[in-house]
């Protein structure tokens, strides 16, 4: 049996305790399960992608409007939707 060790966010661990405890498991079951299942299938079990909110083309929109909203140049209007 091997130990391995990595770093969290407090945040994330709380919430994956929770969910786990829920469940019936502890963290190194639910950890093990993981690893197991992507020893066996060679892939990560769930779909991993990037959100298109941080990508660079899109803060650097943002960016651009909030500078324009500073100086006083809205050019971003649109109707209010009811």
């Amino acid at each position: 049996m091997s130990m391995v060790n990595f770093r969290l966010d407090d945040e994330v661990k709380k919430n994956m305790e929770e969910a786990c405890k829920e469940m019936g498991l502890s963290m190194t079951a639910a950890f093990t399960i993981f690893a197991t299942k992507v020893g066996r299938e060679r892939r990560i079990p769930f779909e991993v992608s990037a959100d298109p909110f941080y990508s660079d083309k899109h803060i650097a929109m943002l960016e651009k409007r909030i500078a324009d909203i500073k100086e006083g140049r809205n050019t971003h209007e649109h109707e209010l939707i009811e």
